[in-house]
Protein backbone atom coordinates (compact mmCIF):
# COMPACT_ATOMS: atom_id res chain seq x y z
CA UNK A 1 0.00 0.00 0.00
CA UNK A 2 1.39 3.48 -0.90
CA UNK A 3 0.25 6.70 0.33
CA UNK A 4 -0.27 10.09 -1.86
CA UNK A 5 0.57 11.61 1.00
CA UNK A 6 0.42 11.96 4.56
CA UNK A 7 -3.01 13.80 4.59
CA UNK A 8 -4.64 11.07 2.96
CA UNK A 9 -2.74 8.46 4.66
CA UNK A 10 -4.66 10.38 7.67
CA UNK A 11 -8.15 9.86 6.39
CA UNK A 12 -7.64 6.13 5.12
CA UNK A 13 -6.65 6.08 9.05
CA UNK A 14 -9.14 8.08 10.24
CA UNK A 15 -11.84 5.37 8.07
CA UNK A 16 -10.13 2.57 9.78
CA UNK A 17 -10.71 4.12 13.07
CA UNK A 18 -14.38 5.07 12.81
CA UNK A 19 -15.13 1.64 11.79
CA UNK A 20 -13.19 0.49 15.72
CA UNK A 21 -14.55 3.15 17.83
CA UNK A 22 -17.38 4.89 15.72
CA UNK A 23 -17.40 8.51 14.12
CA UNK A 24 -18.27 10.69 16.87
CA UNK A 25 -15.91 8.99 19.46
CA UNK A 26 -14.40 11.70 20.92
CA UNK A 27 -10.77 11.07 21.68
CA UNK A 28 -8.06 12.99 22.74
CA UNK A 29 -5.29 12.61 19.89
CA UNK A 30 -2.18 13.37 19.82
CA UNK A 31 -0.01 13.60 17.40
CA UNK A 32 3.93 12.89 17.43
CA UNK A 33 5.27 16.01 15.44
CA UNK A 34 6.76 16.76 12.89
CA UNK A 35 5.25 13.83 10.41
CA UNK A 36 2.56 12.67 12.68
CA UNK A 37 0.46 15.89 12.60
CA UNK A 38 -0.97 15.57 8.83
CA UNK A 39 -1.65 11.91 9.40
CA UNK A 40 -3.70 13.01 13.01
CA UNK A 41 -5.73 15.96 11.52
CA UNK A 42 -8.48 13.95 9.84
CA UNK A 43 -8.13 11.37 12.22
CA UNK A 44 -9.70 14.10 15.06
CA UNK A 45 -11.94 15.55 12.49
CA UNK A 46 -13.63 12.37 11.68
CA UNK A 47 -13.79 11.01 15.32
CA UNK A 48 -14.78 14.68 16.59
CA UNK A 49 -11.69 14.67 18.88
CA UNK A 50 -9.07 17.00 20.58
CA UNK A 51 -5.97 17.69 18.63
CA UNK A 52 -2.72 18.15 20.62
CA UNK A 53 1.14 17.15 20.57
CA UNK A 54 3.10 14.65 22.79
CA UNK A 55 6.65 15.54 21.50
CA UNK A 56 9.24 12.73 21.15
CA UNK A 57 12.99 12.37 20.25
CA UNK A 58 14.94 9.57 18.89
CA UNK A 59 18.21 8.57 20.41
CA UNK A 60 20.43 7.67 17.84
CA UNK A 61 23.48 5.35 17.55
CA UNK A 62 26.52 7.38 17.96
CA UNK A 63 27.82 8.12 14.10
CA UNK A 64 24.33 6.89 12.72
CA UNK A 65 21.79 9.06 14.03
CA UNK A 66 19.00 8.06 11.96
CA UNK A 67 19.26 4.39 13.56
CA UNK A 68 16.91 4.73 17.24
CA UNK A 69 18.10 3.22 20.00
CA UNK A 70 15.71 4.78 22.63
CA UNK A 71 13.91 7.94 22.81
CA UNK A 72 12.70 10.31 25.16
CA UNK A 73 8.92 11.83 25.42
CA UNK A 74 7.72 14.92 27.20
CA UNK A 75 9.18 15.05 30.65
CA UNK A 76 9.71 11.28 30.20
CA UNK A 77 12.76 8.90 31.12
CA UNK A 78 14.72 7.64 28.28
CA UNK A 79 13.32 4.25 26.88
CA UNK A 80 15.70 1.94 25.30
CA UNK A 81 15.43 -0.52 22.72
CA UNK A 82 18.17 -3.74 23.93
CA UNK A 83 18.19 -5.33 20.98
CA UNK A 84 19.28 -1.84 18.66
CA UNK A 85 21.27 -1.18 21.30
CA UNK A 86 22.99 -4.23 21.18
CA UNK A 87 23.59 -4.04 17.53
CA UNK A 88 24.74 -0.46 17.29
CA UNK A 89 27.42 -1.99 19.58
CA UNK A 90 26.40 0.51 22.72
CA UNK A 91 25.17 0.68 25.49
CA UNK A 92 22.90 3.34 27.90
CA UNK A 93 25.72 5.34 29.10
CA UNK A 94 27.82 5.29 25.84
CA UNK A 95 24.92 7.42 24.28
CA UNK A 96 24.43 9.75 27.55
CA UNK A 97 26.15 12.72 25.72
CA UNK A 98 23.02 12.01 22.08
CA UNK A 99 20.67 11.85 25.15
CA UNK A 100 21.82 14.95 26.26
CA UNK A 101 21.70 16.54 23.10
CA UNK A 102 18.29 15.36 22.46
CA UNK A 103 17.12 16.36 25.75
CA UNK A 104 18.12 19.76 24.52
CA UNK A 105 16.52 19.62 21.22
CA UNK A 106 13.22 18.02 22.33
CA UNK A 107 12.46 21.26 25.34
CA UNK A 108 13.05 23.62 22.30
CA UNK A 109 10.33 22.13 20.69
CA UNK A 110 8.05 21.63 23.29
CA UNK A 111 8.31 25.39 23.92
CA UNK A 112 7.92 26.35 20.52
CA UNK A 113 4.96 24.22 19.69
CA UNK A 114 2.73 24.96 22.85
CA UNK A 115 4.44 28.10 23.93
CA UNK A 116 2.17 28.60 27.46
CA UNK A 117 -0.34 25.94 26.32
CA UNK A 118 -1.01 23.24 29.01
CA UNK A 119 0.74 19.81 28.94
CA UNK A 120 -1.97 17.83 27.20
CA UNK A 121 -4.67 15.68 29.97
CA UNK A 122 -5.07 12.37 28.96
CA UNK A 123 -6.42 10.98 32.27
CA UNK A 124 -9.63 9.01 31.86
CA UNK A 125 -9.97 9.59 28.06
CA UNK A 126 -9.55 7.39 25.18
CA UNK A 127 -6.24 8.50 23.40
CA UNK A 128 -5.13 7.88 20.30
CA UNK A 129 -1.43 8.53 19.73
CA UNK A 130 -0.55 8.79 15.80
CA UNK A 131 2.50 8.93 13.67
CA UNK A 132 3.15 8.89 10.05
CA UNK A 133 4.86 5.81 9.99
CA UNK A 134 6.44 3.26 12.87
CA UNK A 135 9.89 1.75 11.88
CA UNK A 136 11.68 0.87 14.89
CA UNK A 137 8.95 1.78 16.96
CA UNK A 138 11.36 3.30 19.73
CA UNK A 139 9.90 7.00 19.22
CA UNK A 140 6.31 5.99 19.63
CA UNK A 141 7.22 3.48 22.78
CA UNK A 142 8.53 6.94 24.33
CA UNK A 143 5.60 8.56 23.98
CA UNK A 144 2.76 5.24 24.73
CA UNK A 145 4.48 5.30 28.36
CA UNK A 146 4.42 9.08 28.89
CA UNK A 147 1.31 9.07 27.96
CA UNK A 148 0.37 5.61 29.87
CA UNK A 149 1.42 7.29 33.39
CA UNK A 150 -1.40 10.28 32.77
CA UNK A 151 -4.16 7.53 33.16
CA UNK A 152 -6.15 7.68 29.94
CA UNK A 153 -8.65 4.99 29.86
CA UNK A 154 -7.87 3.54 26.84
CA UNK A 155 -4.44 3.95 24.80
CA UNK A 156 -4.12 3.34 21.34
CA UNK A 157 -1.02 3.43 18.97
CA UNK A 158 -2.47 4.50 15.30
CA UNK A 159 -0.19 5.02 11.64
CA UNK A 160 -0.78 4.18 8.37
CA UNK A 161 2.36 2.23 7.93
CA UNK A 162 4.82 0.30 10.21
CA UNK A 163 7.32 -2.27 10.06
CA UNK A 164 5.97 -5.60 11.93
CA UNK A 165 7.80 -5.80 14.67
CA UNK A 166 7.92 -2.31 15.65
CA UNK A 167 3.62 -2.74 15.57
CA UNK A 168 4.31 -6.01 17.40
CA UNK A 169 6.28 -4.35 20.23
CA UNK A 170 3.96 -1.71 20.68
CA UNK A 171 1.10 -4.07 21.06
CA UNK A 172 2.95 -4.28 24.79
CA UNK A 173 2.00 -0.78 25.96
CA UNK A 174 -0.61 -0.17 24.26
CA UNK A 175 -4.44 -1.37 24.52
CA UNK A 176 -4.61 -1.41 20.22
CA UNK A 177 -2.35 -1.08 17.81
CA UNK A 178 -3.87 0.14 14.35
CA UNK A 179 -1.54 0.04 11.81
CA UNK A 180 -3.33 -0.36 8.30
CA UNK A 181 0.17 -1.86 6.18
CA UNK A 182 2.88 -3.79 7.54
CA UNK A 183 4.87 -4.86 4.77
CA UNK A 184 7.77 -6.68 5.04
CA UNK A 185 10.82 -6.30 4.14
CA UNK A 186 10.22 -2.94 5.37
CA UNK A 187 12.97 -0.08 4.41
CA UNK A 188 11.93 2.83 5.15
CA UNK A 189 8.61 4.59 6.15
CA UNK A 190 8.91 7.38 3.40
CA UNK A 191 9.01 4.23 1.02
CA UNK A 192 5.42 4.12 1.11
CA UNK A 193 4.58 7.50 0.00
CA UNK A 194 4.68 8.82 -3.11
CA UNK A 195 4.90 12.25 -1.27
CA UNK A 196 6.76 12.04 2.10
CA UNK A 197 8.19 15.78 1.88
CA UNK A 198 10.44 16.86 5.00
CA UNK A 199 8.34 19.30 7.66
CA UNK A 200 9.26 22.04 9.48
CA UNK A 201 8.94 24.35 12.59
CA UNK A 202 7.18 26.48 11.26
CA UNK A 203 4.62 23.95 9.03
CA UNK A 204 4.05 22.56 12.66
CA UNK A 205 3.25 25.97 14.34
CA UNK A 206 0.79 26.53 11.52
CA UNK A 207 -1.04 23.72 11.23
CA UNK A 208 -1.31 23.54 15.34
CA UNK A 209 -2.59 27.56 14.63
CA UNK A 210 -5.43 26.39 11.87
Amino acid sequence: MIFRNRAAAGEALADRLAADLGDRANPLVLALPRGGLPVAGPVARRLGGELDIVVARKIGAPGRPEFGVGAIAEDGPPVYDPDNLLWAGVTEEGVAGVLAAERAELRRRVHLYRGGRPVPAPAGRTVIVVDDGLATGVTAHAALRWVRSRGPARLIMAAPVGAPQARDALAATADLVVCLSTPDPFFAVGRWYDDFEQLTDADVENFIMC
